[in-house]
């Protein structure tokens, strides 16, 4: 019943993603399995007592479906399920609540069928119903969700059988598995507590019991979950803006799991050996330099290519990242279909020629450097920024943002001039970037960039109905790879991966392609 053109991922590339993961664990110092994580043990997994997260960025209702903070991938990830999981090592859809899929040859319609033994946190029965009720919700500009343009590409939907589904598209969709994998199923009944940060049922291994902005998120365990109850009786999520205050909590023992810490300081917890530092392997994030194109300064590529040649990657990667990641121009991972080695070097370091293109275009004026208060990683990342740019006769201001005005900014498109942020999606099907991702996306992007080109270009490689990692598709992703470097709206540094730093009481957490932990398997052995 699975479709055989959606499995685009051979054992070659499976063994790229453990060769890289066995690369990344000598330099954070941890024993990682793709996907899951524990530390020492003393005996069989242990039931009860609650774990204790922080995170730096408190819930914003009006973004829960955004992916844009640490607090709501762990708000999904212990709440929501989706219809079918991707492995971290491949791009490969795997049965969630969808039990097996088929797709129609002419690449219009899919048939999904649903699991019948699966209940709602309220007990009520999970239906086709809501698999409909949960993609018309994506599909609603109010949520300015970033796979909007993929959740309404989907036109029909027969529901006649409450355990299975078929969606019905306008023209083919290479990344509509993405869609289903990111997609958390929700509750058409409670949804209106939702949006006010009252209620968040769904169908995942703990339930939502309380929200106290500012201060504190709490989970109890879903004792009826269809893949088994967790051992966990609940999960409580700190937000901690200061991010020394957050460490110096983990060292104290008020915390058992942290989000947000700089890479320098989980690096130096590691290593004091009472700490496991865990990179999310396969879920690559990649850290850039957005521009807004309608900045009389920026509007010239020379400027935009003089800023792409005079940042230093690799001092990003070795002093910020602390050897987490590898340099980029593309925003491609090393298993994409879409990744091409050679390209990532045409804008390698060259400060000559940055400042020869500065010098053709003439005095450019000081611009602000927008960064997000979320992570200290930003502002280390925009402080090596300034002085690159300094360097070659380009002067910045830093300017720090609340996370949550930086992201408002970034889906409104309303940086005046620079910022740094990092993205996802480019670990999905190659497509999904291009007609998904607010810094990229060609219908209306962060960088105000508009392109007849590059929204042909995006929408090809969208539509191709044969095999997303086939000759047609890499044919495909290489004419968006070209408007990228050529158009260059926006500047890539490196790939990374989110990372969270634990005590090593805590056993068997997990994570997905998306970026959400999840603790449905955790236990403490304390």
């Amino acid at each position: 019943m699975h479709s055989a053109p959606r499995t685009h991922r051979t054992a070659t590339l499976t063994a790229v993603i453990a060769a890289a993961l066995s690369g990344l664990l000598v330099l954070s110092g941890c024993s990682s399995a793709v996907g899951s994580e524990g530390g020492s043990t003393s005996g069989e997994p242990a039931k009860g007592g609650t774990l204790h997260v922080g995170t730096t960025v408190d819930l914003v209702p009006a973004a829960v479906f955004t992916n844009s903070s640490d607090t709501i991938n762990v708000l999904i990830g212990q709440v929501y399920d989706s219809l079918i999981d991707y492995p971290n090592d491949k791009v490969e859809p795997q049965p969630s609540l969808a039990t097996s899929w088929e797709t129609a040859p002419d690449g219009l319609s899919l048939k999904l069928n649903l699991r019948d033994d699966v209940k709602f946190h309220s007990g009520r029965d999970f239906t086709s119903k809501d698999v409909e009720f949960s993609i018309k919700t994506w599909a609603d500009p109010k949520w300015t969700v970033q796979f909007l343009r993929t959740a309404a590409a989907i036109t029909g939907f027969d529901t006649s059988d409450p355990h299975a589904i078929v969606l019905k598209f306008d023209h083919p969709l290479s990344n509509v598995f993405d869609l289903l994998d990111l997609l958390p199923i929700i509750d058409s009944e409670t949804f209106d507590g939702l949006g006010e940060g009252k209620e968040y049922v769904g169908t995942g291994p703990f339930t939502f019991k309380s929200w106290t902005p500012q201060s504190k998120l709490v989970f109890e365990r879903n004792e009826d979950y269809w893949k088994g109850a967790p051992k966990l009786d609940g999960v409580d999520v700190s937000i901690v803006p200061d991010a020394q205050s957050l460490v110096s909590q983990l060292r104290s023992g008020q915390l058992d799991l942290i989000l947000g810490a700089s890479n320098r300081d989980m690096d130096n917890l590691a290593k004091t050996g009472k700490f496991d530092t865990v990179p999310f392997v396969g879920s690559e994030r990649q850290i850039y330099v957005g521009t807004n194109v309608t900045n009389p300064a920026l509007k010239d590529v020379r400027v935009r290519q003089a800023i792409a040649l005079a940042v230093d990657r690799d001092r990003v990667v070795k002093e910020v990242y602390r050897g987490v990641g590898y340099p980029i121009a593309l925003p491609w991972p090393k298993y994409s279909p879409a990744y091409d080695a050679a390209r990532n070097e045409e804008f390698k370091r060259d400060a000559a020629k940055a400042k020869a293109l500065v010098k053709q275009v003439g005095e450019v004026p000081t611009l602000p450097l927008e960064y997000s208060t979320a992570s200290p990683n930003y502002e280390l990342v925009a402080q090596v920024i300034q002085a690159n740019l300094a360097e070659v006769g380009i002067k910045v201001e830093l300017q720090p943002n609340e996370h949550a005005t930086q992201i408002e900014k970034l889906i409104g498109g309303t940086f005046p001039a620079l910022w740094i942020l990092d993205h996802a999606y480019a670990q999905y099907v190659p497509s999904t970037l291009a007609v998904t991702a607010y810094p990229f996306n060609a219908d209306k992007n962060s960088s105000n960039f508009v392109d007849a080109e590059y929204k042909e270009h995006a929408n090809a490689a969208w539509e191709i109905a044969s095999d997303p990692s086939g000759p047609e598709a890499v044919a495909a992703y290489k004419k968006v790879s070209d408007d990228l470097l050529e158009k260059l709206f926006l500047i890539e540094l490196n790939i990374t991966f989110l990372q969270t730093e634990k005590s090593k009481a805590v056993q068997d957490i997990a994570w997905n392609k998306r970026s959400e932990l999840n603790f449905g398997k955790t236990w403490l052995d304390k």
